[in-house]
């Protein structure tokens, strides 16, 4: 009974595994080119993590990304890590140690420092084996967020083109990628988009294979959002873990143990039975030593270690005397030698010496020598005292042996102690021995577990109720709602019939009952419509971009080349089924000052015609 009742315990234990990431190998020189034309390089530049591969044509394009890394860099400092270079991506290693140095080029999703920018791409390219010198010489395909700043492109543009000196290259949409990787048939359909990342989630509306850019919403709460609640909830929960409690570790619950409830009111009411609660709980188990310090010392062993540390000390000071003796010595026997100077006559080197020690005068450095003496005499005193007194403990922390003649009894006291025979046992007492470990009166396994019970539904329920962080927006179920209303009943009708989810922060069981229950409660009675989720939220929007560049590498209406760089300006855009809309910046003409002459002009002059009339 006893076994099975700690089997039971046993089941919902799962400990960290506080993943650490390997150091990313430099491949071999990667492909070149494919007959006449270069091979694409694919960039999906997310905010949590990069993914950079070939796009390498043939029947078999190749696996996953070849490279795949946190987008975030470290300042190195000299001696750190074996160089003062920065740190980028997987060459971190664990983030925590570092969680206080790290930087990211990302305001949101979206590209602001293009310093880290570059770290981030100077990494790629390098691990990538990009073989060209002094430049990139590869069309690359680059992901960017819905509706990107003018500004953050036209600089991302110009690093691309001026620092890597790159032919062309075509920006879209990570989630529209996605969208038609999915399904090809989405390049002529009309569809909605939900797509929640690291930072933001979007709800895209497509018409007829292509972005609707007026109608698009961004709520701005993601998985960072989410593992911070969840880092808050739990530390306030086991204020004795706050150290414990990490964000690498609060990513790694949401990722692995928490789910999205289908009815979040009716869940918590199922969390307040102790039997679901017991079954459903996840005890997540932090590291911890067994050995606790200074209960497995007897009270002997603990005065033996006093007294080490007591003679150890004493040794440490009469070191220190020695050498300050030593020291004094020293000084003493040039001061000594410098007196001898002046009782020989020898008044040259003396004034020379006196200048030396910074002395004025024979008086001062005899009243110099005098206490430079005292001193000396006093510390020889001192160190002999101290010998003397660790002779003296050493001798007395010997145990003291017992005068065996008084311990002799007579034959009366034997006859005394016979008459108390029947009152101890004939056994003779067993000698105490030392207690090697003292058991705590706690489990200290279970000390270090945080139970996560309703926290499982509640911080990724943020992206629905956003009220519960305190944030004042709209959920996805509103947001859609709303997004809705703005088009008429046929067209709400043709985009319910193909919503997709994807993105990292879909992934949680639970993600597609939800949605489909907020579209039946939002749709009118019998409705139909239908919820599919990316077959890989995370890599297909890489994917997707792998399969574009690839049916559009010979096309050059996709793709910003250096020439349309250098007339149009890095913020321009070149549209396509996966892009942007290009709304390019129009800023009202200003009168050259020419024309603002000759209108002053001519108001004078009717002025000065108006007065000469009237005169």
């Amino acid at each position: 009974m006893a076994a099975a009742t700690t089997a039971g315990l046993a089941t919902n234990v799962f400990p960290f595994r506080d993943a650490r990431a390997a150091p990313d190998p430099v491949l071999e020189a990667g492909p070149v080119a494919h007959g006449s034309l270069p091979v694409p390089l694919v960039l999906d530049n997310g905010s949590f993590q990069a993914r950079a591969g070939w796009a390498c044509p043939g029947p078999d394009p190749g696996p996953e990304p070849r490279l795949q890394f946190r987008a975030v860099c470290a300042r190195g400092r000299g001696g750190a890590r074996g160089g003062a270079g920065p740190q980028v991506g997987n060459a971190l290693g664990s983030l925590e140690p570092l969680r206080w140095m790290l930087r990211s080029p990302f305001d949101r999703n979206v590209p602001v420092n293009l310093e880290l920018q570059e770290l981030l791409l100077d990494y790629s390219f390098q691990h990538l084996g990009v073989s060209s010198q002094g430049c990139v010489d590869h069309p690359i395909v680059l992901t960017e967020a819905v509706c990107t700043p003018l500004y953050s492109r036209q600089m991302m543009s110009e690093l691309l083109f001026e620092c890597y000196g790159i032919p062309k290259v075509a920006y879209g949409i990570d989630s529209l990628f996605s969208f038609y990787h999915n399904n090809p048939k989405n390049m002529i359909s009309s569809g909605l988009i939900i797509s929640s990342g690291y930072q933001c989630t979007h709800i895209l509306p497509i018409l007829e294979g292509r972005l609707d850019a007026r109608n698009c919403k961004r709520i701005n709460l993601g998985g960072s959002q989410a593992a911070g609640y969840l880092q808050r909830l739990l530390q306030l929960k086991y204020p004795g873990h706050l150290a414990a409690i990490t964000l690498s570790r609060m990513e790694e619950i949401l990722h692995e143990h928490s789910y999205i409830a289908e009815d979040y009111v009716e869940e918590l009411q199922k969390w307040r039975c102790p039997d679901y609660y017991e079954d459903n709980v996840h005890k997540m188990q932090l590291p911890f030593s067994s050995k606790l310090l200074g209960s497995t010392l007897t009270s002997e062993e603990k005065q033996e270690r006093r007294q080490q540390q007591l003679r150890r000390l004493q040794e440490l000071n009469a070191r220190r005397r020695e050498e300050k003796l030593q020291l004094d010595q020293e000084r003493l026997d040039r001061l000594l030698y410098v007196q001898e100077l002046l009782e020989d006559g020898q008044m040259d080197q003396f004034h020379k010496a006196l200048i030396e020690l910074n002395m004025d005068s024979p008086e001062e450095l005899q009243s110099y020598i005098q206490k430079l003496s005292a001193a000396v005499e006093q510390a020889k005193q001192k160190i002999l005292q101290a010998e003397v007194s660790l002779e003296v403990d050493v001798v007395d922390s010997k145990p003291e042996t017992p005068d065996l003649e008084q311990l002799e009894p007579s034959l009366e006291d034997v006859e005394n102690i016979n008459d108390f025979e029947p009152l101890f046992s004939e056994e003779t007492p067993e000698v105490e021995k030392p207690v090697a470990t003292v058991q705590p009166v706690f489990n200290l396994a279970a000390y270090h577990q945080l139970f996560v019970g309703t926290e499982r539904i509640r911080a990724p329920e943020i992206i629905f109720q956003p009220s519960l962080i305190g944030e004042e927006q709209a959920g996805i179920a509103e947001t859609l709602q709303y997004i809705l209303d703005r088009y008429p009943k046929d067209v709400q009708e043709l985009l319910v019939q193909n919503v997709f989810l994807t993105g990292g922060n879909m992934m949680y069981p639970g993600m597609k009952v939800r949605i489909e229950k907020e579209l039946l409660e939002m749709r009118p009675f019998q409705s139909s419509f239908q919820v599919q989720l990316a077959s890989n939220p995370v890599l297909d929007a890489w994917y997707g971009a792998r399969d574009w560049a690839l049916d559009h590498l010979d096309n050059e209406d996709v793709w910003i080349t250096r020439k349309d760089y250098e007339e149009k300006g890095g913020g321009y855009l070149r549209e396509h089924c996966a892009s942007n809309v290009y709304v390019p910046i129009r800023l009202p003409k200003q009168a050259s000052r020419s024309a603002e002459a000759q209108a002053s002009g001519k108001g004078s002059g009717a002025s000065g015609g108006g007065a000469s009339e009237q005169a």
